[in-house]
């Protein structure tokens, strides 16, 4: 289930800081309307012109613990086939890799071409393209080709929610098309902005299992084939938040009459243990030759029993159900549940594999009701993409109370450690971890070990004595204490936050939540170090690409009576108090900020790093945005928190939007020099798209906003060529 960051709508008390007035800039304006409610959803996209608008640690070891990979169980699916049993892979030998590029290119995972055809560009989840046309030379060249305005945005002031926009414009069949978060499709010319067609899927506007209206896109298929004058061999697919999945004709718009119910599939027909919610559509499903794989997102926090994870795999030309893939054992889904796939998947396609990454159960900060295995949950889950019967499976926390979802999809990578050639996986979470295995197996291509964590105190519960450290790459982030307080924020508040530092409880990452002091200290917070945009990689390099977050939060546990009396409110991206209802506790998760809002730990708050995947080395590191507030724009040095990815180029490209400043930007592969950046009217909290069309490479963001960010909200698409001759 989607987790954001709770702490950054208040960075920013210390915006206004006199003696910080001569760090601020200001870039150049846009015009950009105010994010009002609509009066109907349907709104034809407004084109406008375009403008000049470019201005040019290393983390402690826990103690070590030997402790053997638990058997996963059978997979609990319905198939023709009957499942294996998925074991957890066992450790590789801890030996010292040294560079090595001398992997096959014809044996690589191939790019898509000029095409963006995904959420991540590819299967894979590379994001990466092989355009060469913007290079570090040029690219401060960039102009703006188009922009559109959807008219699909609320900032929830009016009769509707406010909208959470984070999709990635698709390009495939000589268009672009784009998933809107009032559920609307727009075809568009991907030169000019011209509307070709729309299709508006009339559902409901409500914030059925989330506090606001999202979308991350849509998803593309075509026939192997395609039968000239026949409708629906190229489909776009559209997910809801009231659990419909829409099949529209590519070509036409029109909807696919043999797709399910005349072209929708109603997924929630399969919502039948602990049903309390629709399964929510928000992440394009994920196409894999002719499967839809489907995963849900839902209401978190609010619930002990939820309807259990599971994954759907229908036809692409009928929505016919192929199988089910469910996370949960059958004997205890009455008492828990979620465990769902809310994030985008990869998938080998010549391997026939798809990856799934797994959340955590129900409730998330209390597990007394599910003291039994679940080896799939926040896991890394790798199926047959044919029969749903489970490949491998990694467990990446045992027991989870954290809210750990793994929350990005695993890149699939090709690289050469030792002179070996590895079909590798590399996994980032939402601790500041990168799991490195081997997608075949599941096997560590560097030891993963188990090492001791720290126990708490609830009675009633059971806490795993080890999780799984990957000694290579190393933790993006020091987990082992919490960052220091921040001078600045604890002096304006008279000591505040060095009060509060002293009143968590925190002896490592995986604190376990408490009713005592201010709370367990949690660092990383469940929004995560690394966000649902995942990691970019270059093949040709064999470099990856991340961006990541620093935020501190306490969790609290309520016993019931106190929860009940005390009556708080849930806060900004789900952050305040939520009553894991049918749990003893109910609990409260805040941002460690003193009185005016600032964040009690030191800067930076977001940054982005490229590591040598052939040996796990970091080859830089820079803070990355701008935290920004009232007009006003902190130093680069202090970064912002960040949601959203990267996208490459096989030109040396880093394209990223990301930041709380609005900013688009380009950076260079191999410095991380920044060498473009643009002004949008909102954060671009999805991931850019990057394609060819008529020959011309463009370059394409969504400014959608998340309010979790900042209160700004958008409905722009910005799209930035290279001048023409």
């Amino acid at each position: 289930m989607t987790r954001t960051l709770t702490c950054t709508t208040a960075l920013l008390a210390l915006l206004a800081a006199p003696a910080l007035a001569q760090e601020n800039m200001t870039p150049p304006a846009i015009d950009s309307p105010e994010a009002e409610s609509p009066e109907t959803p349907a709104q034809t996209p407004e084109v406008e012109a375009p403008a000049a608008e470019t201005d040019t640690p290393d983390a402690a070891e826990a103690p070590a613990a030997e402790q053997d990979t638990p058997e996963a169980p059978a997979a609990e699916m319905e198939t023709e086939a009957e499942p294996e049993n998925a074991e957890a892979a066992p450790d590789a030998p801890a030996e010292e890799p040294q560079a090595a590029r001398n992997f096959p290119s014809d044996a690589r995972i191939p790019p898509s071409g000029t095409d963006w055809t995904g959420f991540h560009g590819q299967l894979s989840a590379a994001k990466y393209s092989p355009l060469t046309q913007i290079t570090p030379e040029n690219v401060g060249d960039l102009e703006l080709a188009w922009r559109v305005h959807t008219g699909d945005v609320s900032d929830g002031s009016g009769d509707l929610p406010a909208t959470v926009w984070s999709a990635t414009p698709i390009y495939a069949n000589g268009l672009l098309y784009i998933g809107t978060p009032f559920y609307r499709v727009l075809a568009l010319d991907p030169a000019t902005g011209e509307e070709v067609w729309s299709f508006d899927s009339q559902s409901r506007l409500e914030a059925l299992t989330q506090p606001a209206l999202k979308n991350r896109g849509v998803a593309y298929w075509e026939a192997e084939e395609p039968v000239e004058g026949e409708a629906c061999q190229k489909i776009v697919y559209l997910g809801t938040m009231d659990a419909r999945l829409f099949a529209i004709d590519a070509d036409t718009g029109e909807p696919c009459a043999g797709f399910a119910e005349n072209g929708i599939l109603d997924v929630n027909q399969w919502n039948t243990v602990n049903d309390r919610w629709p399964l929510s559509l928000l992440q394009p499903p994920t196409i894999v030759g002719d499967h839809v794989i489907i995963g849900w997102a839902g209401n978190d926090w609010d619930w002990a029993e939820a309807p259990p994870g599971s994954v759907f795999s229908v036809n692409a030309r009928t929505g016919a159900l192929e199988w089910t893939f469910d996370t949960i054992p059958e004997e205890i889904r009455q008492q828990t549940g979620t465990a769902n796939v809310w994030t985008a998947m990869s998938a080998d396609e010549e391997r026939g594999i798809v990856y799934l990454p797994v959340a955590s159960p129900s409730p998330n900060y209390w597990g007394g009701n599910r003291t039994e295995e679940i080896p799939y949950a926040t896991s890394t889950t790798a199926l047959d993409v044919n029969t749903g019967e489970v490949i491998w499976s990694r467990q990446w926390v045992h027991h989870d109370i954290w809210d750990y979802d793994i929350n990005a999809a695993p890149t699939l990578m090709d690289i050469t450690v030792e002179g070996e050639d590895i079909p590798a996986l590399l996994q980032p979470t939402k601790m500041g971890f990168l799991f490195a295995v081997n997608r075949e197996t599941g096997e560590d291509i560097w030891p993963i070990e188990e090492r001791a964590v720290p126990a708490g105190d609830i009675e009633g519960e059971v806490y795993a004595p080890t999780q799984p450290f990957p000694t290579n790459p190393p933790p993006l982030i020091d987990q082992s204490r919490l960052p220091d307080v921040w001078p600045l924020a604890d002096i304006a508040s008279f000591g505040e936050c060095s009060r509060l530092w002293d009143e968590m409880v925190y002896e490592g990452m995986y604190q376990p939540p408490t009713t005592e002091g201010a709370g367990a200290g949690a660092y990383p917070n469940s929004a995560g170090v690394v966000q649902w945009g995942g990691v970019g990689f270059d093949p040709e390099n064999q470099i990856a690409v991340v961006n990541l977050s620093h935020v501190v939060q306490h969790i609290q546990l309520h016993p019931r009576e106190e929860y009940d009396a005390i009556q708080g409110e849930a806060g900004p991206g789900e952050s305040g108090f939520h009553p894991q209802t049918g749990a003893p506790f109910g609990m409260s998760l805040q941002t460690a900020l003193n009185r005016w809002g600032m964040p009690c730990w030191k800067p930076p708050f977001g940054e982005m790093m490229a590591i040598d995947m052939t040996t796990g080395e970091t080859l830089w590191r820079r803070p990355f945005g701008m935290s920004q507030r009232y007009g006003f724009y902190m130093p680069e040095a202090w970064g912002s928190p960040t949601i959203g990815g990267p996208a490459l180029t096989a030109s040396g490209l880093i394209f990223i939007g990301a930041t709380m400043d609005s900013m688009v930007r380009a950076y260079d592969l191999q410095t991380g020099e920044k060498l473009w950046q643009d002004l949008t009217e909102a954060p671009s909290v999805s991931n850019p798209a990057i394609y060819e069309h008529e020959g011309q490479q463009y370059v394409a963001f969504i400014s959608g906003g998340n309010s979790i960010l900042k209160p700004e909200v958008g409905d722009m698409v910005s799209v930035y060529r290279l001048p023409r001759d």
